[in-house]
């Protein structure tokens, strides 16, 4: 089964986190990455005043696993956990990483802990944006057609632009290990 994760970082070395997070998925046993969009700079959404300067570091991750959707949840919370994520009464608080699942292979899901595809990927253009990059004819909502044409819907602000710091994040940990 194909899932998109959608991931973020705004404390501390974000690129450092989405590299360590993506090195984590990369560990999870029966996924492979698949495919992985550049680094987008975005100015934080719905965030409380104080938090506004806090840029975000975003990419999307494609992976293959058998794993069901929660379960999968359970794995990417987890790896949220370690590297530091602490979760309070604002869930847009700043975080060293934000994992979402946006989709899973035409899964629809609505429970207490999920909800497929994610209800607000379509209004985010932080996640659309580079999910049209790996993913353009990706169809998530049949009434929204595919990713590419949900880009065109949105409005261009906030901004979503290309990292111009990005080192070129490694989809596999063994592939940084062989740059060293």
């Amino acid at each position: 089964m194909e899932y998109g994760l959608s991931l973020g970082s705004n404390i501390e070395d974000r690129q450092a986190n989405i590299q360590s997070a993506i090195d984590m998925i990369g560990d999870i046993e029966g996924l492979l990455i698949v495919d992985k969009s550049a680094l987008y700079e975005t100015a934080p959404v719905d965030v409380l005043q104080e938090y506004e300067h806090l840029s975000f570091l975003n990419t999307v991750v494609i992976v293959e696993s058998d794993l069901l959707p929660a379960k999968l949840h359970t794995e990417l919370q987890g790896i949220e956990n370690r590297l530091g994520r602490v979760r309070g009464k604002d869930q847009n608080a700043p975080r060293p990483i934000d994992i979402d699942l946006i989709y899973a292979d035409g899964v629809t899901l609505n429970t207490a802990t999920l909800i497929l595809p994610h209800p607000r990927w379509a209004e985010r253009r932080f996640v659309v944006q580079p999910l049209a990059e790996v993913r353009a004819g990706l169809v998530i909502d049949k009434a929204l057609g595919p990713v590419n044409n949900v880009l065109l819907s949105l409005p261009e602000e906030p901004e979503v632009i290309m990292f111009k710091g990005d080192k070129g994040l490694k989809l596999l940990k063994k592939d940084v290990e062989s740059d060293l």
